[in-house]
């Protein structure tokens, strides 16, 4: 059973602004930003509707919670936007020196893959 903190019990909000709860005291209906998109939902740019704080390491933490009723479906990508972050990801492992697709990131500091900075150049260079 968890441990109960009347401190963080303000379930009209007169203490801390917005309805407080304490972990895991929070009643149906409200839910994380997690718990939303575990659920296939998201806040649809609902405010803030009540809170749930715990002492934790480091102090006192919290979690906000958004009304499960007004939260909306999670959007899906389009086949374009779903292209285009592939691509965005292909350019940030192709080497600018080399053109090879490397498969990792290239590193932004170097401007090129690894084997260009170290001199080794291309694998199919250094082959033929």
């Amino acid at each position: 059973m968890p441990r109960i903190r009347a401190v963080f019990h303000d379930p009209d909000g007169d203490r801390y602004g917005i309805p407080t709860f304490w972990w895991r005291g929070a009643p149906a209906g409200y839910a994380t930003r997690r718990q939303l998109r575990a659920a296939g939902l998201r806040p649809a740019g609902q405010p803030v509707a009540a809170q749930v704080m715990w002492a934790g390491v480091g102090g006192t933490r919290v979690a906000y919670l958004y009304r499960v009723d007004l939260a909306r479906p999670k959007r899906t990508a389009t086949a374009a936007q779903l292209r285009a972050v592939h691509a965005a990801l292909r350019a940030r492992r192709t080497c600018s020196t080399c053109q090879q697709v490397r498969p990792y990131y290239v590193p932004r500091s170097l401007g090129e893959c690894l084997n260009c900075h170290d001199g080794y150049g291309s694998p199919l260079e250094a082959a033929g």
